[in-house]
């Protein structure tokens, strides 16, 4: 059993490589989608990704129950969450509490059987966000960010599509 997470900037190729990473695993892999399509923008990157993963993967739709989505799935493989970064958003917009949801998925987890390779996104290398909102999603994301690392067998930080090793 592995736990690997996998960051990096926007367009960085975090997801690529996390698919790379779960078709290394036997079985088919069942890919945790947490993004919604709410726009045509979205809809779009939506598509592109199940073009680009094509019709090997299961795929879950899971923008809010991650923690029960890993435990309805575990026993069948690899499972592939893209994205942390797009889960807290959708926890602070439903305005559940994201600090207990991190502690249940770092809990959880520590429980699984099978590999888990998890997407987020790394926002505080930029400048300091302008307004209140931007600076606690912020803080939100390098705290689940962190909380998920350390429970984590592996931690890759991928920069121009090249992962490096850091846990």
């Amino acid at each position: 059993m592995a736990i690997i997470l996998i960051t990096g900037g926007a367009r960085s190729g975090k997801s690529r490589r996390a698919e790379v990473r779960a078709r290394a695993f036997p079985g088919q892999p069942v890919y945790i989608a947490t993004a919604e399509a709410l726009d045509e923008e979205m809809s779009e990157r939506i598509a592109k990704h199940r073009a680009r993963r094509g019709k090997k993967w299961i795929e879950r739709e899971v923008p809010l129950d991650l923690v029960q989505a890993l435990v309805e799935t575990d026993g069948g493989g690899v499972r592939l969450v893209d994205c942390l970064t797009l889960w807290l958003s959708n926890l602070l917009h439903a305005e559940r509490n994201w600090s207990h949801e991190a502690s249940l998925l770092a809990d959880v987890l520590a429980r699984q059987h099978n590999p888990v390779i998890m997407v987020t996104n790394e926002v505080g290398l930029g400048i300091v966000p302008d307004n209140a909102l931007a600076r606690a999603f912020r803080d939100a994301a390098g705290i689940l960010n962190q909380t998920i690392a350390s429970v984590a067998d592996e931690v890759e930080f991928v920069v121009a599509g090249l992962p490096m090793k850091l846990k």
